[in-house]
């Protein structure tokens, strides 16, 4: 199935320096080895598409109710590495984009750090967009609808996971948004939403709307350090304080077993009950 750009219009966004960083010295220098053959990937599977004897073979790997019916498992790592879309402009504006961003992202993080992120983001995205279709489908008796999943197809969501890492780690860079209007970097998290919506309302695609709120929550969440051990350990001790709490509520009832509080926590009881 091919699609225009989903997010309507025809804006795209500009590049700028500012403080906190720009975007990785722009079109120049050279270009990273993992970045060149990233977008190599993406376009080769993009044209794919257009060959009878070759169009299989990205329909194999896109993200699709095929997932659930079939049990094409890899499709929830595979659909952001195959291109999408028509061959037009907006097509090599999209791989523009994901070059500029990707290579400042990719100096950042280093390779381990890039391909992790996108492909444990996109992963984690992927399933969350499967859950809601299928969920979609059980509740409203009905096919899933052909649009499905459109708008996180390919570079979109390498797109939306890039510029919201670049968002999250320059926040206070300027970018100028359509090529005219500065912006700080930030900003690019919820407007990354907005965009998304604006696609929903056009596809109705709920499940690629909710499948890009998770990317750029994920990654935002990846960047700023919310998988420390701290977080983890503290997360971990809630769970078992509520699992205490229900298993003395469950004894309570079921054995007759009283528990005595004390009225004052911050006085010491010589002995309890």
């Amino acid at each position: 199935m091919n699609q225009g750009n989903p997010f309507g219009g025809r804006g795209g966004f500009g590049f700028g320096g500012g403080p906190g960083g720009g975007l990785g010295g722009g079109l120049a220098g050279p270009v990273p080895r993992d970045l060149g053959v990233l977008l190599g990937i993406i376009f080769v599977t993009f044209s794919m598409q257009f060959f009878s004897a070759l169009d299989w073979f990205p329909d194999l790997l896109r993200l699709t109710p095929a997932v659930w019916k079939n049990g094409f498992l890899w499709q929830v790592v595979t659909y952001p590495f195959v291109g999408f879309g028509p061959p037009n402009f907006w097509f090599l504006l999209e791989l523009l984009i994901l070059f500029m961003f990707g290579k400042d992202v990719l100096s950042r993080l280093g390779r381990r750090g890039f391909w992790r992120l996108l492909i444990v983001t996109s992963a984690v995205a992927g399933l969350v967009a499967v859950a809601v279709a299928l969920l979609g489908q059980l509740v409203g008796g009905a096919e899933t609808l052909p649009s499905a999943m459109i708008l996180m197809q390919g570079q979109r969501m390498l797109l939306t996971i890039l510029i919201a890492a670049f968002a999250t780690m320059n926040r206070s860079a300027t970018i100028l948004l359509f090529f005219v209007l500065p912006i700080q970097a930030r900003w690019f998290l919820p407007l990354e939403i907005v965009f998304a919506f604006l696609g929903f309302l056009s596809t109705h695609d709920f499940a690629g709307f909710v499948g890009i709120c998770v990317a750029v929550g994920f990654t935002f969440g990846w960047l700023t350090g919310w998988r420390r051990q701290d977080w983890v350990r503290s997360f971990r001790m809630q769970g078992q304080q509520a699992w205490l709490k229900l298993r003395l509520a469950w004894l309570r009832k079921r054995r007759g077993i009283h528990i005595v509080e004390k009225k004052d926590p911050s006085k010491k009881d010589p002995w309890l009950h």
